[in-house]
C-alpha cells in the first residue's frame, strides 16, 4: 500500500462530503469553491461549504422564504448588514432536526468569515453592487487560557498508559491489547506536539530510527521531517516489535499505528483513547489529542523562550496564531528574564 493511500482516501472522503452538500446549493456557489479550490485543502472547501450551507439555511427559512437553491444573486444583492447581523445573533441558539444548536463566539468569527469570503467574490466578479458582508462587525472573541497538562501530569498520563491499575476491568482487558501501541502514540504527541490526523496518517516507512526522525504529512498536504527523542524511540521499537510477532496483521497494510482490528487506527478512536486516561489522571481538564499539542507548545516555548521555533515545530504558518495561542506564557517569560540584566 502506497504511503499516500490514507491522505488520498481521506481526500476522496471530503470530497464526496462536499459534492453531496453542493448540490442543495445554488449553481453560483459552486463558482465560488472552483475559484478557490487551487489556493484551499479539500478539508477547508468542506468547512467552508457546510457553513455557506447554514446561513443559505437562515436565508431561506427567515429572509426569503423559499427553497435555498432558488436564492439568487439578486436576492442576495438585497440583504442589508442588519440581516447579517440577525444571522449572528440566530446562530447563538437555534433548533434543527429536533437538537439546538449553539455556537461560540469564535464559531460566529468563522462562520462570518465564510460569508466575507464567499460575498468579496462575488461582488469582485460583478454579482452583487456592494459587498454588505464586508460591514458587519467580527464577534469579540475572548481569549482563553490554554488547557494543557502538567509536567507531573504528562508522567502520569504515559505511566498509566502502562500500569492501568486505575482502569476499570473491561479498559484494563483492552489495554492489555493495546498498552505499547497507547505508550507509543501518547510519547509521539506529547514529545513532537503533531497533530492528531498527522499522527494516525504516519506509514511504517516515515520512521527513520537512525536518525531518530520521522515524516508526516501537515495539513496542507506538505512532507515535514521532525525529530524525536530516544525515550521516544525506545516506546516506539516496543510497539513495533509487538506488531512483528502478531500474525493477524496484513503485510499490505502500511500504518504505523493499528486499531483493534489490526487495520489503520482512526482520529476518533485515538480521541477516545486519550480522553479514557486524562479522564484519570486529570479529571477537570477537558484534554484531547489537541490538548497535548498544546501542552507540548507550552513546554517547547517555555524551554526555548523562542517563539518562532515553537511555530516551526508546531506548523504554524503565521507565527501570530502562536503569539496568540501562547500569549500568557510570554508574560510569564518577561516576567521570568525582568532580573536577568543586572544594573551594578
Amino acid at each position: 500500500m502506497a504511503k499516500t493511500n490514507y491522505r488520498i482516501q481521506q481526500d476522496i472522503i471530503l470530497r464526496e462530503k462536499f459534492e453531496k452538500q453542493k448540490n442543495e446549493l445554488p449553481l453560483f456557489v459552486e463558482d465560488y469553491f472552483v475559484s478557490v479550490e487551487s489556493s484551499t485543502t479539500p478539508l477547508t472547501r468542506l468547512n467552508y461549504l457546510t457553513d455557506l450551507n447554514i446561513f443559505f439555511d437562515y436565508l431561506a427559512g427567515r429572509v426569503f422564504m423559499k427553497d435555498k437553491k432558488k436564492i439568487t444573486t439578486q436576492d442576495l444583492d438585497t440583504l442589508k448588514t442588519k440581516d447579517i447581523e440577525r444571522y449572528l445573533s440566530f446562530l447563538s441558539g437555534y433548533e434543527k432536526n429536533g437538537e439546538i444548536r449553539t455556537n461560540s463566539d469564535t464559531a460566529k468569527a468563522r462562520k462570518l468569515s465564510a460569508v466575507r469570503a464567499f460575498f468579496k467574490y462575488l461582488y469582485a466578479n460583478d454579482l452583487l453592487s456592494s459587498n454588505v458582508a464586508s460591514l458587519v462587525k467580527t464577534p469579540k472573541i475572548r481569549s482563553k487560557e490554554i488547557v494543557r497538562l502538567e509536567t507531573d501530569e504528562v508522567a502520569k498520563i504515559i505511566n498509566l498508559a502502562e500500569n492501568p491499575d486505575l482502569l476499570t476491568k473491561q479498559q484494563q482487558g483492552f489495554n492489555k491489547h493495546t498498552k505499547k501501541r497507547d505508550v507509543a502514540m501518547l510519547s509521539l504527541m506529547l514529545g513532537t506536539g503533531i497533530r492528531v490526523s498527522e499522527c494516525v496518517g504516519i506509514n511504517n516507512e516515515d520512521v527513520d530510527f537512525k536518525n531518530n526522525a520521522f515524516t508526516i504529512t501537515r495539513k496542507g498536504g506538505s512532507r515535514v521531517v521532525l525529530y524525536f527523542s530516544d525515550e521516544i524511540k525506545n516506546a516506539l521499537l516496543a510497539y513495533l516489535e509487538e506488531k512483528e510477532n502478531n500474525p493477524e496483521i496484513d503485510p499490505n497494510e502500511n500504518a504505523l499505528f493499528l486499531s483493534l482490528q489490526n487495520k489503520r487506527i482512526t482520529v476518533r478512536a485515538v480521541e477516545n483513547m486519550v480522553k479514557k486516561y486524562a479522564k484519570i489522571i486529570s479529571p477537570l481538564k477537558k484534554i484531547s489529542p489537541h490538548k497535548l499539542r498544546s501542552t507540548y507548545g507550552t513546554n517547547l516555548y517555555r524551554e526555548t523562550k523562542d517563539i518562532y521555533i515553537v511555530a516551526d515545530v508546531l506548523g504554524h504558518k503565521d507565527v501570530n496564531t502562536t503569539k496568540k495561542h501562547y500569549a500568557a506564557i510570554s508574560e510569564d517569560i518577561r516576567r521570568d528574564v525582568a532580573n536577568v540584566v543586572k544594573l551594578r
